[in-house]
């Protein structure tokens, strides 16, 4: 029996039932078999935020500062991943991906790139326009760099099969819960929801577009702020899937923070373009129409939107264009694949990248994670999270550990 059963404490509340939240519970109850968890999750089912609403891309690491968690973590957790998806029959393609310069001013964050990829110890190469070919018969380029080690995968899947691997080790999934206040006490940190209370020895929270407020009601300052861009997604009409074979995107612009629409065959057939990135009107604001006054208000009093705006508004208001203009989207996908035009998009539903800003407008570019005796709080996870999620959630656990150790809760 757990011991959260005998005395009314867990060992460990996770709070958050995407695929970090989960993973830290998999990971958790790997290493210590013994330990009470419950993860709480406000929605009916996991992975109906950030998990849910992502291209389902495999990431190599090509793009990360060398030696950041970010790189580190991707690329080992994209062998885990990968290694997960084998071991339990869910669907994935290690298929690869062209980054492309469509024009020579673009040849030097090529080559930029191709360095950085090497620092990163990935397998990279640079091709002239007849080798791309090769892998994109219709893409457009005067150089490209292939990344044989991105991927595609369903991490739907993957949440929903790492739920009932917990449940099967006895893990508690509270769904349908939602957390209102965090307090401690003598025996440990209590978790007040909507279902009742829940004490537990050591507290984590992965709770992605709410990961500042539930640091806050921790007791912690993040001192940085979620600010939530929607990202825009449509997809091709089934008559120009022939179009794109695997994953195409442009050199990115090193002064914009987003890596521009690109190009992505995706785990269950069809092809999608996008994200565009514009500032959503609510933390869940996954159309225009969702606004959340207080938290569109929230976003407008912070100082860092403000600097962040000031910096970027040429390039923020191009995504705003073409978030209103199919024919301006369909005109930046035309900068890869020419024979793609504005009736071939199909819209398809938005993510939210919950972006944590600092109050100078800077953006947290690594995971962030802040922690105290009891506690330890996923401040920002931006992609590559879900691939590399098998490694934080690895990584988080062992600081639960740590933490559990402090209190006498498990073996040193």
């Amino acid at each position: 029996m757990r011991r959260g059963s005998e005395d009314g404490v867990y060992d460990c509340v996770i709070v958050g039932g995407g695929i970090v939240g989960l993973a830290t519970a998999y990971r958790l109850t790997e290493a210590q078999p013994g330990v009470s968890v419950a993860v709480v999750e406000k929605e009916p089912a996991p992975a109906r935020h950030q998990t849910g609403r992502n291209s389902g891309v495999l990431h190599s690491g090509i793009y990360y500062q060398p030696g950041s968690l970010k790189a580190v973590m991707c690329r080992t957790g994209r062998d885990s991943m990968v290694a997960f998806a084998q071991a339990h029959d869910i669907a994935h393609d290690v298929c690869g991906k062209l980054i492309v310069a469509t024009d020579d001013s673009e040849l030097p964050g090529l080559h930029r790139l191709h360095q950085r990829g090497t620092e990163n110890g990935l397998k990279v190469e640079l091709m002239v326009p007849a080798q791309a070919a090769e892998y994109e018969p219709h893409v457009n380029c005067v150089a490209a760099l292939r990344v044989p080690s991105t991927g595609i995968i369903d991490y739907v899947a993957v949440t929903e099969t790492l739920a009932r691997i917990l449940s099967d080790r006895g893990v508690e999934l509270r769904l349908g819960t939602e957390v209102v206040d965090l307090t401690s006490d003598g025996h440990g940190e209590r978790v007040v929801t909507t279902d009742g209370e829940l004490t537990t020895r050591f507290l984590v929270t992965c709770a992605g577009q709410y990961s500042d407020r539930l640091a806050r009601l921790g007791g912690l300052d993040p001192e940085v702020q979620i600010v939530p861009f929607r990202g825009e997604y449509f997809e091709l009409r089934p008559e120009k899937h022939h179009l794109v074979r695997s994953l195409i995107y442009p050199v990115p612009d090193p002064a914009f923070p987003f890596l521009g629409v690109h190009l992505t065959t995706m785990i269950g057939g069809g092809v999608h373009a996008g994200p565009n990135a514009v500032l959503a009107l609510g933390r869940e604001g996954y159309r225009w129409r969702d606004v959340n006054p207080a938290e569109l208000a929230e976003t407008l009093r912070y100082p860092g939107f403000w600097k962040l705006a000031a910096e970027h508004w040429r390039s923020g208001l191009d995504e705003m264009v073409r978030s209103w203009s199919r024919q301006r989207f369909a005109r930046s996908l035309q900068r890869l694949v020419s024979d793609i035009e504005a009736d071939d998009l199909i819209p398809a539903p938005a993510g939210i990248r919950a972006q944590a800003l600092r109050p100078d407008g800077g953006l947290v570019d690594d995971f962030l994670l802040i922690e105290d005796t009891r506690s330890l709080h996923v401040a920002n996870a931006p992609s590559p999270a879900a691939t590399a999620s098998l490694e934080i959630g690895r990584h988080i656990a062992d600081r639960a550990i740590d933490g559990l150790r402090r209190v006498g809760a498990v073996d040193n």
